[in-house]
């Protein structure tokens, strides 16, 4: 007979159930390890995390979208081996899987970005370091073992920029992923009622402290990222301004928010390397179309050479596969991580990402894809709606 236990990560932490020789319950599944973070971080710490713009509208359809996706499975194929290998922008990977760009994972975790970074290279995974990290940039690439890439922001002082992108490439950063969602931040009603502002502890520490010191101003009623995303962030950004990044590095270029068939032609036209499509998983354009809706259009408007990436609401291998499907060349995943990491440090992150490989590995053999070349959109059908 298995006997019920319960163990917790730290004195402090929540209590996890399991079984006597066996795994813990709540390990199972992202679902699983959500409700221990959420249990595990303070109220406002959850908020800031898992908190979308205005009603969360596009939040929520962000997940609602992967259920109007139906499998269409094949059989009598050979699956004894499936591959989920695959090489973007020139850097291998085993599995087609990425940690998007978070600020402050030491939020949740003493060792933040460097735990997670081990994790992501443990498993084969890409991970895109935050420009707002908690570690500097050369703590993480020294824990990273697989691709690295750096995300930024637009500020108003170009040269913060430049030194940083100048700072990525000495430290082997593969790639840079410009966000161009965001000349200024959405309306984040829980960041707003909570007052929201970053302790004094945790720290973009890649950037001088004055100019990220609004975000550390807590207010009732108002949001410190929001302050600080006001004073720093260039609202004039456009499209011409992709040439002075371009001058000042040799590292490809991707673009983050792209949800548009228009926009994607004209990233292509200004000589990107990449594009991200993602509504910035909810937290930017309340009633913005949800990020697996926009992706059928943004493949079909680019070349079939050039990548192209998405997030927003995975949270299964399967959820990996149905992105795929519709052409993603990789999928990253972001509040899942910080889950992983909160509730455990690099064993929790490494957990969230081993869970989503064995569920791309399994829903690949069941559907008779053992490739990712095989995941196309002959893979789906429509989810059938009850009559009446």
């Amino acid at each position: 007979m298995w006997s019920l236990l319960l163990r917790c990560r730290s004195r402090t932490g929540p209590c996890v159930a399991v079984l006597e020789r066996g795994m813990p319950v709540g390990l199972l599944t992202l679902a699983g390890i959500e409700r221990a973070a959420h249990a595990q971080l303070p109220p406002e710490i959850w908020d800031f995390i898992e908190g979308g713009s205005g009603a969360e509208r596009t939040l929520t359809a962000n997940r609602e979208m992967f259920g109007r996706h139906a499998l269409r499975p094949r059989t009598l194929v050979d699956v004894s081996a499936c591959d989920p290998a695959l090489t973007l922008l020139g850097a291998p990977l085993r599995l087609p899987l990425g940690i998007a760009p978070m600020a402050y994972h030491r939020l949740v975790d003493p060792e933040g970005e460097t735990a997670t970074a081990r994790a992501a290279g443990r498993v084969g995974a890409l991970l895109v370091a935050g420009m707002f990290a908690s570690r500097t940039l050369e703590e993480i690439a020294a824990a990273a073992t697989g691709p690295l890439w750096l995300q930024l922001y637009w500020l108003r002082e170009r040269a913060v920029l430049a030194a940083l992108v100048e700072r990525a490439e000495a430290a082997g950063y593969g790639a840079l992923v410009l966000t161009v969602d965001a000349p200024r931040i959405g309306r984040r009603l829980r960041d707003l009622r909570n007052g929201f502002a970053v302790p004094s502890a945790v720290r973009a520490v890649n950037l001088d402290q004055a100019l990220t010191a609004a975000s550390h101003r807590a207010t009732a009623g108002r949001s410190g990222i929001a302050e600080h995303a006001r004073e720093q962030f260039d609202p004039a950004l456009s499209w011409t301004d992709l040439a002075w990044l371009r001058e000042r590095t040799r590292l490809p270029l991707v673009l983050k928010g792209i949800l548009t068939a228009e926009d994607a032609r004209l990233a292509v036209e200004h000589g990107v390397d990449a594009v991200l499509v993602s509504n910035h998983g909810g937290r930017q354009l309340d009633g913005a179309m949800p990020a697996l809706a926009a992706l059928p259009e943004v493949v079909d408007a680019v070349p079939a050479e050039l990548p192209v990436l998405f997030d927003g609401g995975v949270r299964s291998g399967t959820d990996l596969a149905i992105a795929l499907a519709l052409g993603a060349r990789a999928v990253l995943v972001g509040r899942p991580a910080l889950w992983g990491l909160a509730t455990d440090g690099e064993a929790g992150v490494h957990r969230v990402l081993d869970l989503l490989r064995e569920k791309l590995e399994h829903t690949m053999a069941l559907l008779g894809r053992p490739r990712l070349a095989d995941l196309d959109r002959t893979v789906l059908a429509p989810w059938p709606c009850p009559a009446g």
